[in-house]
Order: structure tokens, then sequence, then C-alpha cells
């Protein structure tokens, strides 16, 4: 089944320039359908007031991170299956295991191109 270009999409960062970088991105791709949030506690709220089929986080964010976040949504049985992908400037192997423990879908080291991120998508949605 090909993926829904149309799809509800959230990315979550507390750092605005990142946002508008993945949301640029995900434009290049075809996704228009595209919600921010600055922080895991206000990305909470926004998927428990609206369907998401994919949400995109960012790891160090405060007051709750973006593992934080990911918790929640596995711990929460409306969210759980939402895919998930982490983006982090941190290549370190015990926060992938970490990642992967608490359920992410993907995870993507910054600085990363459209190019990445679409391998990622591809792999968490299926090609498209």
């Amino acid at each position: 089944m090909p993926v829904d270009r149309n799809m509800n999409i959230l990315i979550v960062d507390d750092y605005k320039t990142m946002l508008r970088i993945v949301r640029n991105l995900l434009k290049q791709l075809g996704f228009d359908n595209v919600d921010e949030a600055t922080d895991g506690s206000a990305a909470l709220q926004k998927l428990r007031e609206k369907p998401y089929q994919l949400v995109i986080s960012d790891w160090n964010m405060e007051p709750m991170t973006g593992l934080q976040l990911l918790k929640e949504v596995r711990a929460d049985t409306k969210l759980k299956e939402t895919p998930f992908i982490m983006i982090t400037a941190e290549s370190k192997t015990e926060n992938v295991i970490e990642a992967k423990k608490a359920g992410v879908s993907n995870y993507i080291v910054k600085p990363f191109n459209a190019d990445t991120l679409k391998a990622k998508l591809n792999s968490v949605l299926g090609a498209f």
C-alpha cells in the first residue's frame, strides 16, 4: 500500500530552526500536513487531541525529553502503535539501545539530509 502523503505528522524540537529544517525536508518529500511542538509535554497534548500517523522528535528537550515522550506514547493504548523517529546529535550506542528498548521505530543522527530522512521514512512507513 502506498504511503499517504496527506498523513498527519508531528515534529517535536525545542529549537525553532530544527523544526523549520525538518518541515522543509518533509515538504521536499511531499508531506504537507505537519504540526509542531516545542517540547515533549506539548507534543503529548497534541497527540491526545488529534490523530498523527508519525512523530519525529528530538531527543534533548526540556522539560520532557524525546525519550520520555516516546515512553509516554508507547504506554498509551491509543498512541502506542504510532511510528516514532528520534532525532539526536548523540550517536552513542547506549542512547540507540535505550531508544530501541523504549520502542523507537527508527533513529536519525544530526546532521542529516532529505535522502537520510527519506530512507528512515521508507523503513518506518514503507516505500514511497
